[in-house]
């Protein structure tokens, strides 16, 4: 049986069945006349192969080509149903089933991906929201009581004013990383990349976050063998939030009395940073969703540890590394701790 049979291939096969019948009964009829026989098979093969080839390529298979022609357009947004320069000698009915097949694939694959997104922007529009209210409720509370009478009295007025510019700086804070995070996304910030020490930079945040660090007594400390130079090329500014939000997270998340820990290690064409703590850990069906933003592994100890993030450190982090074109990662277990590690672009020369 003939596979994917082209429209004179068809034709010509319809027109040898139908003149031999028409031989066959020409011969029985006229008493067994083989000249008549064969002038009335050979006729109707001419005949009903031309009728039946043009019939074919023309009214059947020019309009299956136009079909395949506008998915094929559709697919590649550019849609035009002229045929002027479409390939005639490609068997469109195979061409078209495999159009069909990948254009049904790829559409189920992009709803798939926007049912995704969809779930993602309802999820992160409902935690704006919810990180944007407590803020904002508190600032009118206070507001409201000071307005009420409170500011009045000595004792109350200025405690209430202090908490009402904590919860607008919080608010700030905010609004400062969705701005930060939506540049990263869109490629609008610019990485400004310089040659620096990378040890340094890390006791100069040490230095920043000591007091926070006693507060816990968290001691600072850096591995042994890596209290040396370690320059890297990447933007000092950016690389600063990186170091300042998983170190503050060892402290925050780390073991009371424990230990908050910064490691370096060459690795040929790049450096290798380790941050990490001696804490609690973080369970394996967290570590998937630690980078997204608003995540956070237990929100009732996020709210104890004291003057709090906004929810999108880490995922500030990630954003920052991949846009220096490095990786970030983490690994923890439960009862040992976790370490944050990622790499940066090491400098040459001086």
């Amino acid at each position: 049986m003939i596979r994917n049979p082209k429209p004179v291939t068809i034709a010509f096969i319809i027109a040898v069945v139908l003149s031999l019948f028409v031989a066959a009964t020409t011969w029985f009829i006229d008493e067994h006349d083989m000249r008549l026989a064969a002038t009335a098979g050979v006729v109707t093969l001419v005949f009903s192969f031309v009728l039946f080839f043009y019939s074919l390529e023309f009214f059947i298979y020019k309009k299956i080509k136009l079909i395949y022609k506008t998915i094929h357009s559709l697919k590649t947004q550019k849609y035009d149903a002229k045929l002027s320069n479409f390939d005639w000698k490609t068997d469109p009915i195979m061409n078209m089933n495999k159009e069909v097949i990948n254009w049904a694939k790829d559409q189920k694959e992009q709803m798939d991906e926007l049912k995704k997104l969809a779930d993602f922007r309802k999820e992160f529009l409902g935690n704006v929201s919810h990180e944007l209210k407590t803020p904002i409720f508190n600032i009118q509370g206070y507001i409201h009581t000071l307005i009420d009478g409170a500011i009045e009295d000595p004792e109350v007025n200025i405690r209430f004013l202090q908490k009402a510019a904590k919860s607008a700086d919080r608010l700030s804070d905010l609004v400062a990383d969705l701005l930060a995070i939506s540049q990263l996304e869109s490629g609008e910030l610019n990485m400004e990349p310089e040659r620096f020490d990378i040890n340094a930079l890390v006791k100069d945040i040490y230095e920043q976050l000591e007091v926070r660090a006693k507060e816990r007594g968290i001691s600072l400390i850096i591995k042994e063998g890596c209290n040396k130079p370690f320059y890297v090329f990447a933007d000092r500014y950016r690389i600063r939030q990186v170091l300042v939000n998983l170190i503050l997270n060892a402290i925050k998340y780390g073991k009371e009395f424990g230990t908050a820990t910064a490691g370096y290690y060459d690795m040929d064409e790049n450096i290798l940073i380790e941050i990490g703590d001696n804490g609690e850990g973080i369970t394996q069906e967290h570590l998937p969703r630690i980078f997204e933003r608003f995540y956070r592994v237990d929100k009732s100890r996020a709210r104890e540890s004291g003057p709090g993030g906004t929810g999108l450190g880490l995922a500030i982090v990630k954003h920052i590394i991949e846009a220096h074109n490095q990786t970030v990662n983490v690994r923890s277990q439960i009862g040992q701790g976790t370490t944050f590690s990622f790499t940066l672009k090491k400098a040459t020369g001086n």
